[in-house]
């Protein structure tokens, strides 16, 4: 099932080697390729895709016969029967046998064919659930990816208010100099500009926990150096989540997310078992055949080995026939525990897809609230804007303290904040959407 989505990217990406390079940003899809290449969970997903293919394998070759050949000689002491001349013989003898012996089932009640079909619905249940093993990896490298850009966003505003914070500063230092201002006018402006430089550490640090996040991903060393392209983050101006509805884009994830495909194979192998075990109580019908001849060091001067293996050699062929009656109860609980399988798989399947819906109508509902958020930011930040220059020139004018100043653009800082991150998860939302709906997404 879906897990809960931190952000998006292609449903389907390909996998890629990418050769590390200090000097190079990365881009976001060549995270994730190398991510896809060397995550730990897609290499056992793989392995596990390997494995179903050699018991898909094994399951074809059953339909082939099956051929054998031994040969052994030894010597017996005793009174015996020689086995060339078929006389008791009271001697130490040597002598030896060779065949070749083979067998093809021709009937079984259908396992090897139902065997064969299980285990190509097992082989494209494995690949769906490697598809989804690299969605989820995927997903969290876009995740700390998009990540990094806000903190890297929100690093940029932070130094932009230290300094008109500085610059704020110095002409107060002026004009308490000139004797316009007093002395204890400054103290808010170095209190801002502390508060400024506090605001960039923490913005700094998260970039870095979002980098090792990154690296983590990528099964980098966390001291290697990784840095990442930034795109311009924008929001599409045609960007309307109020028109996506639960019907259409729940219908299209059933199509896009490949664990639903793989739960109907799953169903379908668990159909199969059944009808392998009601097989197992039918008869089973079998053609073999040997070559065979012996030597014997007793037999008639003059008969060398090759010509006793010449005029001892044997030919067979039959069929043979297996009726099973009883046997512990073993082919009814077989049947049983079948169905018990196929019953507990479709309540998977429908479970699966309940929670698949829900998550898509969380999505449509996180994308039309982060609409609503990011325009409420955006009015935040004009009103916060419009405040803090009428401000200024209040402040400039010696109409307003510089408690009054502060305020304003402390107010203005966090609108700013807050309309940066209203914009990347308005983003990220439109993009989850975007996901269910089978298309292709990118950051830039």
């Amino acid at each position: 099932m879906v897990k809960k989505i931190t952000l998006l990217i292609l449903p389907l990406l390909a996998l890629a080697t990418i050769t590390f390079s200090q000097s190079t940003s990365w881009t976001l899809q060549q995270c994730v390729d190398y991510a896809l290449d060397n995550s730990l969970t897609i290499k056992r997903a793989r392995n596990a895709v390997e494995l179903a293919s050699v018991n898909d394998l094994g399951n074809r070759m059953q339909r082939l016969p099956s051929v054998n050949a031994s040969s052994s000689f030894g010597y017996q002491f005793g009174k015996t029967i020689n086995p060339v001349t078929n006389t008791f013989i009271d001697t130490k003898f040597g002598g030896g046998s060779s065949s070749i012996n083979g067998g093809i089932l021709i009937y079984n009640g259908g396992i090897i064919n139902n065997s064969i079909k299980q285990g190509k619905a097992d082989l494209m249940a494995a690949q769906l659930d490697a598809r989804a093993s690299a969605n989820d990896i995927a997903l969290q490298v876009a995740s700390a990816y998009l990540n990094i850009l806000l903190a890297e966003e929100q690093v940029a505003n932070a130094e932009k208010q230290l300094e008109q914070s500085t610059k704020q500063l110095e002409q107060t230092d002026r004009l308490i100099q000139a004797g316009s201002l007093p002395v204890n006018d400054r103290l808010d402006f170095v209190a801002q500009v502390a508060l400024n430089e506090q605001t960039i550490i923490e913005a700094q640090n998260l970039v870095n926990i979002n980098y090792l996040t990154l690296k983590q991903l990528l099964e980098l060393d966390p001291n290697q150096e990784l840095r990442i392209t930034r795109p311009e983050v924008i929001i599409p101006d045609d960007a309307n989540p109020e028109i996506f509805t639960l019907n259409e884009v729940y219908t299209s994830a059933l199509g896009t997310q490949p664990q639903i495909e793989a739960d109907e194979y799953r169903l379908q192998s668990a159909a199969l078992q059944e009808k392998i075990a009601r097989a197992q109580g039918l008869p089973r019908v079998s053609l073999g055949g040997s070559l065979s001849t012996n030597y014997s060091d007793q037999v008639a001067a003059g008969v060398d080995f090759f010509d006793q293996f010449k005029n001892n050699f044997g030919q067979s062929i039959g069929l043979s026939l297996s009726v099973p009656i009883y046997n512990n109860h073993n082919v009814a609980v077989n049947i049983e525990r079948a169905k018990v399988n196929m019953a507990n798989q479709e309540l998977a399947n429908l479970q699966n897809k309940q929670l698949l819906k829900a998550d898509v109508q969380r999505a449509i509902a996180d994308a039309r609230a982060a609409k609503e958020s990011y325009e409420a930011s955006q009015r935040s930040v004009e009103a916060a804007q419009a405040a803090f220059d009428n401000a200024q020139k209040r402040f400039d004018l010696g109409a307003i303290n510089t408690l009054e100043y502060s305020t304003a653009s402390n107010n203005l800082d966090r609108a700013q904040l807050s309309l940066i991150q209203a914009k990347y998860q308005y983003l990220f939302n439109l993009k989850v959407v975007d996901f269910y709906l089978g298309r292709e997404i990118k950051l830039d």
